[in-house]
């Protein structure tokens, strides 16, 4: 009948509790210190001197680096290079700008859109005292079409396509805008295709020479067939009030600058990247109002997790007020600390309810050895001295058992019951031992 002490017990597991919490505050504490940061270096991929690219890149880089994060920008000939580098699984490039409609998340699944940040006019610039409003009045003249490797040479290829246009019936030319806009002047060429924002020193350039500036007439046709590209208005007036520049409304086809990266970025990375798109490109422009940029617009491929929820909730709320890399630690940390903060709970409610349990089992388990041996005492009349003696040994190693418990104060109803059951138990066993004196 005897059992091993609650006390053993008690003395050596009342301890689990703490001893659960401190190895699993351990085990974090030592995931915190070996976690990696995130890098504090993005590469990039821009396009070349003097570009709208470039000039983007280099105000992120100064925004940036207030946060202690480098900007490391790598030159390239336009978005066409800018996605064949972000795509390879190889390279070291995070992050690249490059134009709507030069790819897409079927051929390169590692990417993902962060943001779309600018429109980018495409400007048709021609010589000659004839009006052209149509693409198809291009036929046959020689042109220039961007440089190898630019956005700006694949959307002027499929331009001139869809109108028939093509190396055997014109004169196609690939050259950087610079040689476009010196030959155009020397009347070597007869148009020439540029992109970028009127702001940009070649384009606000070639807006205050004698050449025409071509309106796509057909704009609204275009962009359904072509739908990586939007219809703009370049408002009269908009090079020169007091002169009336340009005379009239010109209608521009637009692609949209997009801000791409692998999808191996660090999140908080992503949200100091955004932080200085905001401040970059949030101000109005001829094309945009006020805050229309950056936005999610970015079609081509699938939008940033982190991305929606900068557009949706803005910066986390500790970046606000505490220095930026501090306020990331914290959050990063916090992802983890809910968790262990909700197991931790679980544990607190779900150890006490064991531990009672265990209790109420044990003193359940005295309970029926108890309840066996009155039964044997009462339905026994005739005793032997031998059986009273195991009677009376019983009885003592029970009632030692129950001394040695150490219980919490909530239990000592159910003790002081089990003692007073005990006693009860051993009167019947004296009444046992009277009646044998007696006969």
């Amino acid at each position: 009948m005897s059992q091993p002490s609650l006390t053993a017990f008690w003395r050596h597991r009342r301890f689990v509790p703490a001893l659960c919490t401190f190895v699993v505050a351990l085990i974090w504490l030592g995931w915190l210190l070996w976690q990696p940061s995130p890098n504090k270096t993005i590469v990039m991929s821009v396009g070349n001197d003097g570009g709208i690219y470039q000039a983007f890149a280099l105000k992120y880089a100064d925004i940036l680096a207030r946060k202690g994060i480098h900007l490391e920008l790598r030159k390239s000939s336009g978005s066409v290079e800018n996605y064949q580098r972000l795509k390879d699984p190889a390279s070291d490039i995070d992050l690249a700008l490059m134009q709507s409609g030069i790819g897409d998340a079927r051929n390169a699944p590692n990417l993902e859109a962060l943001a779309a940040v600018s429109y980018e006019p495409i400007w048709l610039f021609y010589n000659g005292t004839t009006r052209i409003d149509q693409i198809a009045r291009l036929t046959g003249k020689r042109l220039a079409i961007g440089r190898a490797g630019s956005g700006l040479r694949r959307i002027t290829i499929e331009l001139l396509a869809a109108y028939g246009i093509n190396a055997s019936n014109t004169t196609l030319i690939e050259m950087t805008s610079r040689q476009a806009e010196a030959q155009l002047l020397a009347g070597d060429i007869d148009a020439g295709f540029f992109v970028g924002i009127p702001e940009t020193p070649l384009i606000a350039s070639l807006l205050r020479t004698d050449l025409k500036l071509m309106s796509f007439s057909q704009a609204d046709a275009i962009v359904r067939k072509f739908p990586s590209l939007s219809k703009v208005v370049f408002p009269r007036g908009a090079i020169d009030l007091q002169r009336d520049l340009p005379a009239q409304d010109v209608t521009l086809l637009s692609a949209t600058a997009m801000l791409v990266a692998k999808n191996r970025l660090h999140p908080l990375l992503i949200y100091a990247l955004l932080d200085s798109a905001v401040e970059v490109h949030a101000e109005p422009g001829f094309f945009s109002v006020r805050n229309e940029f950056p936005n999610q617009h970015a079609d081509d491929f699938p939008m940033s997790e982190e991305a929606r929820r900068y557009f949706r909730s803005g910066r986390p709320f500790l970046q606000n007020y505490l220095p930026f890399w501090l306020a990331n630690f914290i959050e990063q940390r916090f992802v983890i600390v809910v968790p262990l903060l909700a197991m931790l709970f679980a544990l607190l409610q779900t150890v006490p309810r064991i531990l009672a349990y265990r209790v109420r089992t044990r003193l359940s388990h005295w309970y029926r050895d108890l309840n066996a041996l009155e039964n044997a005492m009462r339905t026994t009349p005739d005793t032997t001295p031998t059986q009273r003696d195991q009677w009376q040994e019983q009885l003592a190693q029970l009632d030692a058992d129950v001394h040695q418990l150490v219980l919490s104060p909530r239990y000592f109803n159910q003790l002081y019951a089990l003692k007073l059951s005990i006693q009860i138990v051993r009167n019947l066993l004296h009444e046992h031992n009277d009646e044998a004196v007696r006969t």
